[in-house]
């Protein structure tokens, strides 16, 4: 009961003897419960439907305008870019110019890297930063998101499509899967914000989501190892035991120096370029350039030196020109369909949190809204648009974004602009880097994925809730240990787990009186709350459905027997009255409702009377419907627990409230 039993018995003993007799008190006014007037059929399924689908009620700004109007609206709801590029200005074109070159200057070093944990060739990575970031920038509703692949997409799409084809004896087909992917990726996306389902994605956690990032970013880190150790044999597995056991096996014959000299440097020089912008907010520019410095000062290195004649790898060739079509590539029919509709829902699942998360964070920073279903048809128009011209899945960057904000991006145009330049990277500068090290990528990804270990916000969790700790370390280890997909199950495993474990065992409480006020609260938060005595007060803090609804009965009735036990052993009266505070409870169904006559009949036979206190709109509709009410007596139901102590303890000639 969260207080000891010494203490129980002492303060009912002072409620039965020290208080005087209400008998000659007047009976103050009790307001009855309110029966909400009924709705027939179809305007309740309407009112479910408004709230559960379109509680932002999206079609207001439609009310009361002319036709042509609507029209109008209608165009700049599908493309919001016809609403603020009215106001568009010179000021504000500035501001996007610079964050526009300043993550162009970025982006372009990690989508090369990045593409190779997508096990895809250098070109489809810029690819994917100049159609996808078009396309958003007229549907899109952020005007921070800076989109891109992203490292964490990347290694999820590489492994799994790795385990339906092997990229490097079938690179044709894997590329086509790759677009096929990407293809089902943007239709689920798209599908969810059309038919407003984004509160799927919130079934993911904060917390799983932070171990998941964190294992991921390891497990991309180990991965680089590879080109950063400069070893060409070297395991297809992502776990970190399989990957140790690659890097000391080759650790006498299979590691190069030049490439671990090139690595460290600028590795080194890169992490510093974090640390100063980190320490000094107006140095943001150092870490958005330094990957590009490092990629510009690494290849001419190896260029002058030849360092590839001393094993060190290099790029080589990336294909110049803009993004080639590739409808024809994707499967519409065949085996790899279902493959790729699979691997597109995850991924596209993946890339919409983390970009809805994204953009949710700034819009809340610059204080303006942003709808959540329009993200997302916008996020899959552009992955749809982005199969066919040779992209793979894209989403909005973290990094990138952050870097796009603190450089005074006022609109989406930065995102044009990032584009215009890659375009350009794409049609005249590709060439330039043939001999850029693969190490120079390992270490620009690196330097990027140590971002992704929030260890902090796991330390907080670890503060607030021990359960969400355990998602969080279970999604954390099971991408470390095992692989991308195994974390990503544990992590949507344990989140579901935790709304089952919640729905179907809800918190009770026994409430007392706090003194010198009508208020009745938790005895466990409140130990100065007082019982009253012969009535029991639990509050239920949930909805009582089918699933909880048996173990609601039972915890009551247990609360009831063990309070009981206590006033025996004491020589009080047994309980008289159970008084049910329902006003945490949203609703209740038919499984609910039986619990609760099972409930009232184990009561009469103990003789205790079953009473509730402020039964909500729903729930109190249901109540008379089931004709509930009427077998307990509609003078048992009151609209506030004092109210209902008041009644219950006039029973009691020698106890007052």
């Amino acid at each position: 009961m969260g207080r000891s039993s010494v203490e129980a018995i002492e303060t009912k003993e002072m409620d039965y003897q020290s208080l005087p007799s209400p008998q000659h008190q007047q009976a103050p006014y009790m307001h009855k419960v309110g029966v909400p007037p009924k709705q027939n059929l179809f305007d309740e399924f309407k009112t479910t439907v408004k709230e559960t689908l379109f509680a932002d009620d999206p079609l207001r700004s439609f009310k009361d305008q002319s036709r042509s109007r609507k029209f109008v609206l209608g165009w700049q709801a599908v493309f919001p870019i016809l609403d603020w590029g009215r106001s568009y200005n010179v000021s504000k074109f500035r501001g996007d110019l610079i964050a526009g070159l300043t993550i162009a200057s970025l982006c372009i070093p990690q989508d090369i890297g990045y593409s190779k944990l997508a096990n895809l060739a250098p070109q489809y990575g810029l690819y994917s930063s100049f159609v996808p970031p078009l396309i958003y920038a007229f549907m899109g509703s952020s005007r921070d998101i800076a989109i891109g692949p992203v490292a964490v997409v990347s290694l999820l799409l590489g492994s799994l499509l790795s385990n339906e084809i092997d990229p490097t004896t079938n690179p044709n087909e894997y590329r086509r899967l790759a677009f096929t992917a990407t293809f089902f990726a943007g239709i689920t996306q798209a599908t969810l914000g059309i038919l407003r389902l984004g509160f799927l994605i919130d079934f993911l956690s904060h917390a799983a989501v932070v171990g998941f990032m964190g294992g991921a970013a390891i497990t991309i880190a180990l991965q680089q190892l590879k080109g950063f150790l400069g070893i060409k044999k070297f395991t297809k597995e992502t776990d970190i035991i399989s990957v140790m056991k690659s890097v000391w096996r080759s650790a006498h014959h299979g590691w190069n120096l030049p490439t671990i000299l090139i690595g460290a440097t600028f590795l080194i020089f890169l992490l510093f370029a974090k640390y100063a912008g980190k320490k000094n907010k107006k140095l943001f520019w150092i870490p958005a350039i330094a990957p590009l410095i490092s990629v510009i000062l690494s290849t001419f290195f190896v260029y002058i030196t030849h360092a590839e004649k001393e094993g060190v790898e290099i790029v080589r060739h990336i294909e110049k020109g803009i993004n080639p079509p590739s409808v024809s590539e994707i499967y519409f029919t065949g085996d790899y369909l279902l493959k790729g509709l699979k691997i597109g829902i995850v991924a596209g699942m993946i890339a919409l949190t983390e970009a809805v998360a994204i953009g949710r964070t700034f819009a809340s920073m610059k204080d303006y809204q942003l709808d959540g279903n329009k993200e997302m048809v916008a996020l899959g128009a552009m992955n749809v648009v982005g199969s066919m011209t040779s992209c793979y899945v894209t989403t909005g960057s973290f990094s990138r974004s952050a870097v796009n904000y603190m450089a005074g991006c006022q609109t989406a145009v930065s995102n044009i602009i990032m584009s215009v330049v890659v375009f350009l990277t794409l049609l005249f500068i590709t060439p330039l880097f043939e001999y850029t090290p693969n190490a120079i990528l390992a270490a620009i990804i690196i330097s990027a994925v140590i971002g992704l270990i929030d260890y902090e916000a796991a330390i907080l969790i670890w503060r607030i809730d021990k359960f969400d700790f355990v998602a969080c370390m279970g999604a954390f280890f099971g991408v470390v240990f095992a692989s991308v997909e195994i974390g990503l199950l544990i992590a949507v495993s344990i989140s579901f787990a935790k709304i089952l474990l919640q729905v179907t065992r809800p918190r009770t409480a026994i409430l007392g009186k706090i003194p010198r006020t009508n208020v009745y609260r938790n005895i466990q938060q409140y130990p100065e709350a007082t019982q009253v005595p012969g009535v029991l007060i639990v509050r239920v803090d949930s909805a009582i459905y089918f699933s909880n609804s048996n173990y609601t009965r039972e915890r009551i009735l247990r609360w009831l027997m063990d309070e009981d036990e206590q006033l025996e052993s004491a020589g009080f009266p047994k309980i008289r009255f159970l008084i049910v505070d329902m006003s945490p409870v949203t609703d209740i169904d038919t499984s609910g409702i039986h619990a609760f006559e099972e409930l009232h009949r184990s009561l009469q036979k103990r003789e205790v009377q079953l009473v509730l206190s402020n039964p909500g709109r729903q729930v109190i509709d249901k109540l008379h419907a089931s004709n509930f009410v009427s077998q307990i007596g509609e003078d048992k139901i009151f609209l506030t627990v004092a109210d209902a102590v008041l009644t219950c303890s006039s029973k009691f000639p020698d106890v007052v409230v």
